[in-house]
């Protein structure tokens, strides 16, 4: 089913150091969400950068390219 939307199911999360949780950006594949989280922890702050698959028929999990 298209409805002519965009669907953005992965997520790019920040964790601080003081375990508080940011979204960062949605992307449409997992090799995008990726390549940000990997540029933003190269930086080298003691902030985490995870990817994580949202939304529904995400089919998201360990392996899952998008």
């Amino acid at each position: 089913m298209n409805d002519g939307t965009i669907t953005l199911p992965w997520l790019v999360v920040r964790q601080d150091d003081n375990g508080n949780r940011y979204s960062v950006g949605r992307y449409a594949t997992r090799a995008e969400a990726q390549k940000m989280a990997d540029s933003l922890d190269s930086r080298g702050h003691q902030q985490l950068y995870w990817v994580e698959c949202v939304g529904q028929n995400s089919g998201g999990g360990p392996g899952a390219d998008g």
